[in-house]
């Protein structure tokens, strides 16, 4: 039987609050101890960092995306199970896309929200049928959750729009609905 992988967006940042960094490392731990494959941005920093050397420490199976140009900047790590280098952004989204059963977007910045925006628009035009998760650690989504819901009032995206994300508080939750 093939093992579940989790396609994990986050920021290349720590953000203010340290329970982004807690929550990032919370999830490595237990994506491990469920024996979950992290699919992720290949970065060392921030909270994929986090996320990163958590699930490694752990005993999970690693698979690492980057875009050559941001090898540097995003600290390219390459003791993972596999690391694979791509020309461009898009072409890093898609194989991460690719690899996960499942998404979660954890805290993060523009890129997060690009990632998350992708997957969503191609849920709602039946390109795929993947769960999407947005892990709201201390109601750090609201304000995205407000738009959406501003979206759909306003006529530009039918109600089925907030079906396709699930909302979850914590890791222990994220968990659960994983299982």
């Amino acid at each position: 039987m093939r093992r579940l992988s989790l396609c994990v967006y986050c920021g290349s940042r720590s953000g203010v609050d340290p329970a982004y960094m807690a929550a990032a490392t919370e999830l490595g731990h237990l994506m491990a101890k469920a024996q979950i494959r992290l699919v992720y941005g290949a970065g060392d920093v921030g909270l994929m960092g986090a996320v990163a050397r958590a699930a490694q420490a752990s005993g999970a199976e690693t698979f690492g995306v980057i875009p050559a140009h941001l090898l540097d900047r995003e600290v390219g790590k390459t003791d993972i199970n596999t690391f694979v280098i791509t020309e461009t952004m898009h072409e890093r989204k898609k194989v991460m896309f690719m690899n996960g059963d499942a998404i979660v977007v954890l805290p993060g910045g523009a890129g997060s929200l690009d990632e998350f925006f992708e997957v969503l628009t191609w849920r709602q035009l039946d390109l795929h049928a993947k769960p999407i998760f947005l892990l709201n650690i201390n109601g750090y989504w609201d304000p995205l959750l407000g738009l959406m819901d501003h979206v759909v009032a306003q006529g530009f995206a039918d109600q089925s729009l907030l079906d396709y994300v699930q909302i979850v508080d914590d890791v222990a939750t994220l968990m659960a609905r994983l299982s």
